[in-house]
């Protein structure tokens, strides 16, 4: 071996310990991606001397790949992990598998599909398809508030667990909860695999205002003028027995299915954008069709429906 292989392979041993402690303090909030933590918290946990830790935070939020909390001052993932996350899944089964299905349905319906998921305390888009030429409302990377009235569908077929972890989290908005259509729409969607959505243009623009926003960030008085705009938990889910005599279309925002883990838990949750009025029969085709691409994908990538 030459001097320039022996100078390489030293360069190539090298550490750094600055590089390190930036990898530690993503390593332990990745693992830990429900929580946030404060700079004091951080700083022990990681045996780290606060200005240090400070500087490091600072400049991963500077970046994206954190997100502080302005009224607790505390730490957690953030958005521009989402964008290296999806150029990391490229290479794995899942983001292929899912934008090929993603692909099939949108050329079956010309419509815009999604795949998303929560990451950490957000809701995060990971993979999107639309026709050629269409301006999409979504964009791969795109962050939501993971707190009711945002963020049932990511739950609706995890177990009540799941569903009375996120109804006990701080409201984005105030909301009404009507326990008795909430079970309706738990019992009806397990049964059909699929949710429709049926939001009216201003509870989807409202949806979209919320768009990364925290409850903290509104006064009081707007939170509350938006609530009683949003409705409450499960009011826009549309269930078949309130239709059964009807033959008029319905208005249709949205239908969505879950994908599932090898541990029977929810993983992604699939949408196709519908934006228009449908009958009964199309909304089951659409309903079904987006199912069996749901169902499919679990089955790809090792995953199992729960028991």
């Amino acid at each position: 071996m030459g001097h320039d292989d022996e100078r390489a392979d030293k360069v190539r041993g090298r550490r750094s310990p600055p590089t390190e402690r930036v990898v530690q303090v993503l390593d332990f909030l990745v693992a830990r991606k429900e929580d946030r933590f404060g700079l004091s918290e951080l700083a022990r946990h990681l045996d780290i001397s606060k200005p240090t830790c400070l500087g490091i935070l600072t400049e991963l939020v500077r970046g994206g790949y954190l997100v502080r909390d302005p009224a607790t001052k505390s730490y957690g993932l953030g958005p521009a992990l989402i964008a290296a996350g999806r150029a990391a899944q490229q290479g794995f089964a899942a983001g292929s598998v899912a934008h090929a299905h993603l692909a099939a349905l949108t050329d079956e319906f010309t419509t815009t599909c999604t795949a998303s998921a929560v990451v950490g305390d957000r809701i995060a888009v990971l993979e999107l398809t639309s026709p050629p030429g269409v301006r999409t409302a979504v964009k791969v990377g795109e962050m939501y508030p993971f707190a009711p009235p945002v963020g049932l569908m990511y739950v609706l077929w995890d177990g009540d667990d799941a569903l009375q972890s996120w109804l006990r989290r701080e409201p984005t908005l105030p909301v009404r909860l009507d326990r008795e259509r909430l079970r309706k729409v738990v019992d009806q969607c397990s049964r059909r695999g699929y949710l429709v959505e049926t939001l009216t243009p201003v509870g989807q623009q409202l949806h979209t205002l919320m768009a990364g926003v925290a409850a903290h960030h509104l006064p009081p008085e707007l939170r509350a003028l938006l609530g009683e705009m949003v409705s409450s938990l499960g009011e826009r889910v549309y269930l078949d027995a309130e239709h059964a005599d009807s033959a008029e279309p319905h208005p249709v925002s949205l239908i969505a299915a879950p994908t599932y883990d090898a541990d029977g838990h929810q993983a992604m949750v699939l949408t196709l954008y519908v934006g228009a009025e449908l009958g009964s029969a199309e909304i089951a085709r659409r309903g079904k069709a987006l199912a069996a691409a749901a169902d499919a994908i679990t089955a790809e990538v090792g995953g199992r429906r729960p028991r």
